[in-house]
């Protein structure tokens, strides 16, 4: 089925959008251009939406806003947004009567004429998506990345080729009503997060258990031998299953030997990158090349991964360079909203950071950072919701014997000119924060221009 045939099999149907989003905003206007009948249902009001609602009601479009947007959702078909969660009352009641839930990914997947590679987990999804799109880009191939980042993919389908590739990061809210798989899927770990919009660990766990779970026997699935969860993931695969470790070579199809990533293949092992051409710093960086290499050892020469690592800088917001300043570097983790993924940036650097940490409770637990800090922070300045559970993380550990300091600020400015002030030639300011951005940004993207402004103001 082509884009043209899927918008075509809607025209009998009513359809309701649930969040006039990034990706939901261009679906509508698909839907409207091709006279269908659409509802759109977004929990904000008729000023907060602005020109987009009278755009949409000029376009033939039902609005249904405010408190109350959710309220007798009796469409045939439903498109929800990713923040909509399956299980709400409104939702849950109108598939329960006979409507069809699905989203504007899941249409893509249903119309995608090329193969998928996706990824997901709990750290590392958006990094390594954009190395595997780096590198198939450099090895000749047209790629199309989207999904959780890059532009939504569904209205470009119809422009893409069978030998292209689309490269998407899926979240597990994206994934948990999802019916088909990628060709390659990639889980590049499973810890807690989320838990204030799951239900329990069960249900995240299941919703990431999703990226292989309709696969066939031709299906491969790329797992991280480390994680317990993962590994298991790789027991239950239909098709075939690589596992990649930094701890053990036995069982793995990419490690670590001699200082550089090895694949096992046919019974022969290989270096293929020396880990010092990789110009991420970090361990979990070696972990995304170990995966996206084995997603990619059949479409990309070895001199392009080689090529690739040694330049390829990441992406913004993930232990970004933001400035060096009188000695000091500041690094940008922003993206940093678990715990698991504020301690893979701590344990990037090789000497102890001033660490700023602090925002939105998740419902994840905090007694393993604690440790982490301890052992990798100097100074530790708290900020937002979720102070006070990080402090008391330290505190609590036998450990602590008043190392790291310990500053709390309520203001996000003040708690970042209050690391500057602590750090002297040499030291290493990290934004990491271990929780969302909710409390005081729209996203980690604002959180972390935030702090790149506020340090490029510095004197």
């Amino acid at each position: 089925m082509n884009l043209s045939e899927y918008v075509a099999s809607l025209k009998n149907e009513t359809v309701a959008i649930c969040g006039l989003g990034v990706s939901n905003l261009p679906l509508a206007q698909l839907l409207l251009a091709a006279g269908c009948n659409v509802t759109i249902r977004d929990k904000r009001d008729r000023a907060a939406l602005g020109e987009s609602a009278q755009d949409m009601e000029s376009k033939g479009a039902k609005l249904r806003l405010g408190a109350s947007y959710m309220d007798d959702l009796t469409e045939s078909v439903i498109f929800r947004t990713p923040g909509i969660m399956p299980h709400s009352k409104p939702i849950a009641d109108a598939v329960t009567h006979g409507s069809r839930l699905t989203s504007e990914m899941e249409a893509f997947f249903d119309v995608c004429p090329c193969s998928i590679i996706a990824v997901t987990g709990s750290d590392g999804k958006t990094t390594t998506t954009s190395i595997i799109g780096e590198l198939l880009k450099a090895a000749g191939y047209t790629v199309h990345i989207g999904g959780n980042i890059g532009t939504p993919l569904l209205q470009r389908s119809e422009s893409m080729r069978r030998n292209d590739i689309a490269v998407l990061e899926l979240s597990s809210f994206q994934l948990m009503t999802m019916e088909r798989s990628p060709d390659i899927a990639i889980v590049t770990n499973v810890t807690p997060n989320h838990l204030d919009t799951h239900r329990d660990m069960d249900e995240y766990v299941a919703a990431k258990r999703r990226v292989f779970e309709n696969q066939t026997a031709d299906g491969l699935l790329i797992v991280n031998n480390d994680d317990v969860i993962t590994r298991e993931f790789g027991d239950l695969a239909r098709g075939k299953v690589l596992r990649f470790s930094s701890n053990n070579r036995i069982g793995s199809d990419a490690f670590i030997q001699d200082n550089a990533i090895y694949v096992a293949n046919d019974g022969k092992t290989e270096p293929i990158l020396p880990l010092a051409d990789i110009l991420l710093p970090g361990a979990h960086n070696v972990e995304h090349y170990m995966a996206v290499i084995l997603a990619t050892q059949r479409l990309v020469p070895l001199e392009t991964v080689r090529r690739v690592a040694r330049e390829f800088g990441g992406v913004p917001h993930r232990i970004e360079l933001v400035r060096e300043l009188r000695g000091v570097r500041y690094y940008n983790d922003s993206i940093a909203s678990s715990p698991s993924r504020t301690t893979a940036g701590l344990r990037s650097f090789d000497q102890k950071v001033i660490l700023i940490a602090g925002g939105k409770d998740k419902g994840v637990p905090f007694d393993d950072l604690g440790i982490e800090i301890i052992e990798h922070v100097k100074t530790l300045v708290l900020t937002g919701l979720t102070a006070e559970r990080i402090r008391d993380s330290v505190l609590r550990r036998n450990e602590y014997s008043g190392s790291p300091e310990i500053i709390i600020e309520s203001d996000f400015e003040t708690a970042v000119r209050r690391a500057s002030a602590a750090a002297t030639t040499g030291d290493v300011v990290l934004l990491s924060p271990a929780s969302t951005s909710f409390d005081k940004f729209r996203n980690f993207e604002e959180r972390g221009n935030t702090f790149r402004n506020i340090v490029n103001s510095l004197e």
